[in-house]
Formats: structure tokens, sequence, C-alpha cells
């Protein structure tokens, strides 16, 4: 996780909350295994509420999306599968783990290709386990990060996000 990023994600569950969203920070920790190692992951979580619907709806908001699939020795064909990766998500956390159930299986495929080992890192299970073990959810106020935008700059870094490539999964 880059230093900035923790704002990042401070930044736009502070924005949606504004919006009238129920958004959180959600962290997910796992435990050093004998097959993974330990870890944690930050992502954000919004609550959709809709009228036909008696239970609400949890979308998953990952602002590193391709870079959680960045292999350095990649062969062409994941490497393609990559570039074609929004750089965020924004969808339902069984339609990511569909997603990341074929791009643990292209990078299997690409590192046996390329006769390097594949980490524990790399395998669908740890991948999987960065959006489906949330421990901790956290409402953000504006006062938790100390460059939080005024509403004119919260709205010009909305735009900023919206701009860039997303896959929204409904």
């Amino acid at each position: 996780m880059k230093p900035a990023d923790g704002c990042l994600r401070r930044r736009v569950v502070g924005l949606l909350t504004q919006k009238g969203f129920e958004a959180s920070l959600c962290t997910s920790r796992w435990k050093n295994t004998r097959n993974h190692p330990g870890g944690k992951h930050e992502y954000v979580e919004m609550i959709a509420s809709t009228m036909g619907r008696k239970k609400p709806i949890p979308y998953l908001i990952e602002l590193e999306f391709r870079d959680q699939f960045e292999i350095a020795k990649a062969c062409d064909e994941y490497r393609n599968l990559v570039a074609r990766l929004p750089e965020y998500y924004v969808g339902k956390a069984d339609y990511l783990n569909a997603i990341v159930g074929i791009l643990c299986d292209a990078a299997k495929r690409s590192m046996k290709e390329k006769k390097i080992h594949m980490g524990p890192w790399r395998k669908r299970s740890f991948m999987q386990m960065k959006w489906s073990n949330c421990s901790e959810r956290r409402s953000v106020d504006k006062s938790s990060c100390k460059s939080f935008p005024s509403s004119r700059q919260a709205h010009e870094s909305c735009l900023h996000l919206s701009a860039a490539p997303a896959l929204t999964v409904t």
C-alpha cells in the first residue's frame, strides 16, 4: 500500500457519506498459516439500499484493482489481460471473487510458462482473503485525514476519480 492510498480511501468514504451513502473503510486481516503469509488489506465498502429489496446490497470499492495483479516477469497473454483491467473496481463481492479466480488462474499459467515459482500471495485463496474477510469497519470523518479537501476540492477529486477507467458490476 502506498502511503497516500489510505488517505485516498478515507477521502472516497468521506465523499460517499457526504452524498448520503452508507460507506466505510474496511480492513481485512488474516493470520499467518502454513499455506499463506499473514497480512491485512484496506478497501471501501458501500451499502446500497434499493426500493424493491429488503436487504441492502454491499458494494466493494478497490482503488488499486489493477495493481493487485501486476507481475514483473509475466507472459504476454497475462500482461495483456491485466492491461485490460480497470484501475478501480466497484461491484459486488461475488463478481470480484470470480474475476480474481480468472486472473489467478491466468497468473498461474503465466508463471508456469516462464518457469517461475508462484508465491502463496499470488494464489486465488490468498487474493480472495483481501476482500472477503472484513474484520474492521470504520466510518471516516473529515478530521481523519489531514489533507481532506474542502467541499469544492472534494467535488473536483470525485471528478478526477470518475475520469479514470473503472469496472462497475451490478
